[in-house]
């Protein structure tokens, strides 16, 4: 097997709905500008709050994708 070498980026993606959306846009914008994504790994989890209510659950991401020669 040939050596690899990936690099390792943090995303932050936010929904309305629930952290597992949150990531899953986060995934879907940074697969339309990286290729070969391979693992994502969450960060950390917060929300945002506005009038005493949850207005965005946001979900922070380590994507890895392999370098190209």
């Amino acid at each position: 097997m040939p050596e690899s070498v990936y690099k390792i980026v943090e995303v932050v993606g936010s929904s309305p709905d629930s952290w597992e959306k949150a990531a899953a846009a986060a995934v879907k914008r940074a697969s339309s500008s990286l290729r070969d994504l391979r693992i994502a790994q969450v960060v950390e989890q917060d929300i945002q709050i506005e009038g005493g209510k949850i207005s965005a659950y946001r979900t922070k991401l380590k994507l890895s994708f392999k370098m190209e020669d």
